[in-house]
Parts: structure tokens; C-alpha cells; sequence
């Protein structure tokens, strides 16, 4: 199959998030990486016009949002599926899990918290400790939540790994490197316990930001 370019800043959880589908999927990729602040400049936005990562050349199709990506990798490479095909209710919790994860964790949790906690401090930028207070209740309402669903399942919609799982992982395990995630992650036992089983997994291993900081030198 014609190799994957992956636009994208390593560290990225939304550049994560697809080099884990390719990794699960056994499918060839490369790396075109972008220094911190590159994905808004002219060059970039070409590909991406809202200034976004990661974005994805598939031949001469480029596609860009995770989310499509994850899903055209489960189409063009039904094995292993990461889409649940037994039970309606299973795809529909995948699917709810998604967009959690777009629509509040992102806001609410990774880009307040993780952002200032792990990110900023290797870019030398400052934190705006009030900003950061002011998101845990609405971090701790989505680790609550996500604890909630997950329930005593392996995996976010059942019994096997799914798009939701990928889109989730790689913005807990960034926050897992913040101090406040300590205790959320104490009161949410299970959501720990997944995300160990996850940080298993040899796409997790393959896809940290060591590993692709690495490859991206190396590009």
C-alpha cells in the first residue's frame, strides 16, 4: 500500500492520535514534521485551511480532522477493525466517546491544563495559573464522566480496542504528566487502569513524543 505522509507537531495528541490508527493498522507511514507554530503559517495552511494537525496524504488524496482519518484507515484496512460491528449500541458509544473527547475534553482539560503543565514548560512559555484553576471542575466533569462510561470494560466500547480509545489515549496519557491529574486519576481507578493497559500497547510505545521527536529528526 502507497505509504501515509503525516503532517504534524510532534507532541501532539491529535498527530498521536493518527499515527496510533496506522500503527494498529500495520500500515506504512512517514513523517513530515512541523516545528511548534508551524501549522499556522502559509505553507501549512495550504494544506489545512484552518491551520490545524495533523493533515494526511494518501496518494494524491489529503484529508485532515482525526477523527475522518481514523475512520478512512478502518475502511481502506477493515483488519483489525476499530470500529465495533456486533452491536449498534457499541459503534454508538464509540461514537459519543469522540466527540466527548473533541468537544470538552480538548477544551476543558488537555489545552488548560496539560498545555500549561507539560507542554508550555519545553517551549519556556508562561502559564496563567488562574486560567488553569478555573478548568479542573470541568476537567474533573470529564474524567468522571469517561470513568463512568468506561465502567468495567477493557476498552471504551466493549471488549476491544476502538477509534474511541485511540482519540482518548494520547490526551490522558499527556495529562498523566501533570500534578492535578494525580488525584483524578485516584478518584477514576478505572480510567487509570485503562489507560496502563493502553500505554501497553506497541502503537502507544511506538508513538510517544520521544519516539516521534526522534523520527522527526531523523525526517
Amino acid at each position: 500500500m502507497t505509504d501515509f505522509i503525516v503532517y504534524g507537531i510532534p507532541g501532539s495528541p491529535y498527530l498521536r492520535k493518527v499515527l496510533l490508527g496506522l500503527e494498529e493498522k500495520n500500515l506504512p507511514w512517514r513523517l513530515s514534521p512541523l516545528g511548534f507554530g508551524e501549522h499556522k503559517h502559509p505553507a501549512h495552511v495550504e494544506r489545512h485551511p484552518f491551520g490545524r494537525i495533523p493533515v494526511v496524504d494518501h496518494g494524491d488524496f489529503r484529508l485532515y480532522e482525526a477523527q475522518a482519518i481514523l475512520r478512512y484507515l478502518d475502511r481502506i484496512a477493515p483488519e483489525p477493525p476499530l470500529t465495533p460491528s456486533d452491536d449498534p449500541r457499541k459503534e454508538a458509544r464509540m461514537n459519543q466517546i469522540c466527540g466527548i473527547v473533541d468537544s470538552y475534553l480538548m477544551n476543558d482539560l488537555s489545552a488548560p491544563i496539560t498545555f500549561a503543565r507539560v507542554v508550555a514548560p519545553k517551549f519556556g512559555l508562561p502559564v496563567d495559573e488562574a486560567k488553569l484553576e478555573a478548568a479542573l471542575p470541568r476537567a474533573a466533569i470529564c474524567m468522571a464522566e469517561l470513568s463512568r462510561l468506561l465502567g468495567e470494560q477493557d476498552f471504551m466500547a466493549g471488549d476491544a480496542i476502538s477509534i474511541a480509545d485511540l482519540m482518548l489515549a494520547p490526551h490522558l496519557a499527556a495529562f498523566a504528566g501533570a500534578g492535578e491529574s494525580k488525584p483524578m486519576f485516584a478518584r477514576q481507578p478505572n480510567l487509570r487502569r485503562w489507560l496502563e493497559r493502553m500505554n501497553e500497547r506497541p502503537s502507544m510505545q511506538a508513538t510517544t513524543w520521544e519516539r516521534v521527536t526522534e523520527i522527526a529528526q531523523a525526517a
